[in-house]
């Protein structure tokens, strides 16, 4: 938004007074507010003082501000925040504000603001020779179906092409501004499509008035000449309730009206609960039975039929069948590592290669706190260990015992030496 300041002081006046109606008006709008908040009626107080002056002075600024208790500064501050106040001289008879937002950019409003600058001035909030007249571009004026469009004073005139524009600023200037009809000036009504109404064209269907006038005129029609034959309207078929054919008729413990679900039978708590009948048990077996009534069979309805196989059966080579996982071993096994109370200092068993955050808290469960006592591990405790976490063999293979060994004889840096790399 551009900065707005007042105009020059050579083109203020002195003062500013309002006359005996607008001076009414004025007293009028500041009732409209409580108490303590008349301050709130300096926008209308600068638009009446607007329309008396043209635009709004200094003066009229600093006058209402006064009469409304207010900081000069803040009457100001609202004056050039709104671009609805003029604060330079307009044309007296025509201030022609053309729309430049996009629907009427696409619909021609260029080459009215070319009509504004041939005929007033080059420039915007300029006053021609006479100083009747003068344009300015602003946003949308909201008639956008009926661009492009300008506003002069408080009327709006929309439809426009060059030449309607240029006529129409000749009759402002000449003093004849009244004469023209606002509104669209291609003679369409309202905001209706340009080539005219293509829906609700008659208004029978939405307005009863009418309808009941064609009824009327119907009727009298038929008492004058009672030999004509006058159709009645036809009546709309009533609505048919749903028969009673399509409802299931049983008597089955799901749909009995007894049972302990909502129903339009009601009995007594007692006599409902003597009457209700448990809902059979599952079975899944039964469930995957087709019924001898349906299949004239009792049959398995879905999923495979295990049959035993013969001893004798065939089977390739390739298929191997996968061995049992062994057992895990148990934790009273005489081959389980000894355990040892958490000491005050606990290695940090993810240094050996194949140790994780997991497997680190199963060897603490385990009572294994320290890279000593995996170092000092046999066969038959490697064995044990590797059968418990389910490993494989894993153990041997990243020989956590020689890993173990160099750990507990100097830490990261005998682990380098031997191995030639860090623990990771």
């Amino acid at each position: 938004m551009s900065v707005r300041r007042l105009a020059e002081a050579s083109v203020q006046p002195a003062s500013f007074a309002f006359n005996r109606a607008n001076a009414a008006a004025a007293k009028q709008w500041i009732k409209k507010y409580p108490k303590g908040r008349e301050q709130s009626a300096i926008i209308p107080l600068l638009m009446i003082a607007q329309e008396q002056e043209g635009w709004v002075t200094k003066a009229a600024i600093e006058t209402i501000s006064d009469m409304l208790g207010m900081p000069r500064i803040r009457g100001l501050e609202v004056a050039t925040f709104y671009t609805q106040y003029q604060l330079n001289p307009v044309g007296t008879r025509a201030h022609i504000q053309v729309c430049g937002t996009t629907p009427c950019m696409l619909r021609g409003s260029e080459a009215l603001m070319d009509v504004c600058r041939s005929k007033i001035h080059h420039d915007q909030f300029h006053t021609n020779d006479k100083g009747t007249l003068s344009w300015e571009e602003v946003e949308c004026l909201g008639a956008c179906v009926n661009a492009p469009m300008v506003m002069i004073f408080k009327d709006t005139f929309e439809d426009l092409t060059p030449e309607r524009l240029a006529e129409i600023i000749d009759l402002y200037d000449a003093g004849k501004g009244a004469a023209v009809e606002p509104g669209p000036q291609n003679g369409r009504t309202g905001s209706e499509p340009a080539s005219g109404l293509t829906t609700l064209k008659s208004e029978k269907a939405i307005l009863k008035s009418t309808r009941d006038r064609e009824a009327r005129e119907a009727a009298k029609a038929a008492r004058a000449a009672p030999d004509a034959i006058v159709a009645a309207p036809v009546p709309a078929p009533a609505p048919v309730a749903p028969s009673n054919t399509s409802k299931p008729k049983t008597d089955a413990p799901e749909t009995s009206p007894a049972l302990k679900t909502p129903s339009k039978t009601k009995v007594a708590p007692a006599v409902e609960k003597a009457a209700s009948v448990a809902a059979p048990l599952h079975s899944a077996a039964n469930a995957n039975k087709a019924d001898s009534k349906v299949e004239q069979v009792s049959k398995q309805r879905s999923g495979p039929i295990t049959k035993a196989e013969p001893a004798s059966a065939f089977k390739a080579p390739e298929v191997k069948v996968p061995a049992a996982k062994p057992a895990k071993p148990s934790l009273g096994d005489k081959n389980r590592p000894a355990g040892i109370d958490r000491p005050a200092q606990v290695d940090d068993l993810k240094l050996i290669s194949g140790v994780g955050p997991k497997i680190e808290g199963i060897l603490h469960t385990l009572g294994i706190f320290t890279f000593a006592q995996v170092a000092s591990w046999k066969k038959a405790e490697r064995e044990w260990v590797d059968g418990y976490l389910s490993f494989q063999g894993r153990i041997d293979r990243d020989d956590w015992v020689k890993q173990a060994k160099a750990l507990a004889k100097g830490g990261v840096a005998e682990y380098i030496r031997v191995f030639g790399k860090k623990p990771v």
